[in-house]
């Protein structure tokens, strides 16, 4: 009758074995999990457009994002610039769907931090006020050694500094040397699209494991960029549900953001309806019609508060990545769908904030609220 010890597990080799042979994993730049699931995310390059992607605070990998455009305006292109900015400055491999060399060196560049001082020496005095007075007294007597709260504050720092960047749109973005971009052409041919995802998947393919890849397509079905075969529902479609398989197959890997102008193929055709419906997330973007004077106060625009720009136009979200149990995006955590949201294109930044309408003229008590009249105009 054989005999073994209870507390050695079956299969399972010594100790020191196991220890010796396992290296630790590399963890890729710019991804964090998502504060609602576990998911990894990885930011877009546009703060105000993470913080509405239904509370992950980031795009999610192996998740596509469709941003659709009516008009003849490319607002859809600043996104664009600022996903494929923000994945040169993490290292990730960046590829580019019929975009050359004069598109990447119009990317924005870094924006410079005003008073990082002034905040420093803030965040300084909130860390202090967190700690108890006699805790830190001990620390200062000697009694116990307290952990370093600068250097925990300087990390904390560097992580939020290395998962996003702030980029200008009035600066450009210096490619360094080691920047990993992968420009696809387009070719007129009967099968456009076959020759993206062949190059993706090779790209996929031949990378580590650990690399994160960005997909930028512009104006998709654009007859300016793309031939005309492209349009035809048997090569689109094919397509979309292609990158949707490829997606699925890199779900810690991929990421894509597509733009497509809806003036020219409207929600209403049954294919761009499909590419939706194939899209884990898609917006829309609506200018206005005419801009307000620009000479008029900023403070008498609709969307404006302060000295905040006039919003060039309204964003609705159709669709968000990644739904939970408790609904699509997670119950009110940054669930942006029905929510009216304005966008507003600066020389230095694009931001996205919540929509209202002036105060109607003769209400002034709301008038007053908005800043436009004074006590002095109060009548009593």
């Amino acid at each position: 009758m054989a005999f073994r010890k209870r507390n050695v597990v079956v299969g399972r080799g010594r100790p020191s074995e196991s220890a010796s042979t396992s290296s630790p994993a590399e963890i890729a730049t710019g991804v964090r999990p998502s504060p609602l699931t576990s998911h990894s995310v990885t930011s877009t390059g546009t703060p105000s457009l993470d913080d509405i992607l239904g509370g992950h605070s980031g795009l999610p990998l192996g998740s596509s994002l469709l941003i659709e455009e009516s008009g003849t305006t490319d607002f859809a292109g600043a996104l664009l610039r600022f996903y494929a900015a923000e994945g040169i400055c993490q290292g990730h491999v960046v590829h580019l769907v019929g975009l050359g060399e004069a598109w990447v060196r119009g990317l924005p560049g870094i924006a410079e931090e005003r008073g990082s001082r002034k905040k420093a020496v803030s965040s300084d005095a909130d860390e202090k006020m967190k700690i108890a007075w006699r805790y830190e007294r001990l620390g200062q007597v000697g009694a116990r050694a307290l952990p370093d709260r600068s250097l925990s504050s300087q990390g904390t720092q560097v992580q939020q500094a290395i998962f996003s960047h702030s980029f200008d749109l009035s600066k450009r973005l210096v490619i360094p040397p080691e920047a990993k971009l992968n420009s696809i052409p387009i070719k007129p041919s009967q099968k456009p699209f076959d020759g993206i995802l062949s190059s993706l998947t090779h790209s996929l393919n031949s990378t580590p494991s650990h690399s994160i890849h960005r997909l930028v397509i512009p104006s998709i079905l654009s007859p300016v960029i793309w031939p005309g075969d492209a349009s035809r529902p048997e090569n689109f479609l094919r397509f979309m549900h292609a990158l949707r398989v490829l997606l699925a197959q890199y779900s810690t890997r991929l990421t894509a953001v597509i733009t497509l102008p809806l003036e020219l193929f409207p929600r209403s055709l049954g294919s761009i309806r499909w590419a939706e419906l194939l899209c884990d997330g898609v917006m829309e973007l609506t200018p206005f019609p005419h801009l307000m004077d620009a000479s008029s106060s900023v403070s008498e625009s609709g969307g404006a508060r302060g000295v905040e720009e006039q919003p060039q136009g309204m964003l609705k979200v159709h669709k968000l990545p990644i739904n939970t149990e408790r609904g699509e995006g997670g119950a009110g955590a940054g669930n942006s769908i029905g929510a009216d949201l304005a966008f507003t294109v600066s020389r230095r930044k694009f931001l996205i904030q919540p929509f209202s309408l002036p105060p109607v003229e003769g209400d002034q008590e709301a008038q007053k609220d908005a800043g436009k009249l004074t006590g002095k105009d109060v009548e009593f």
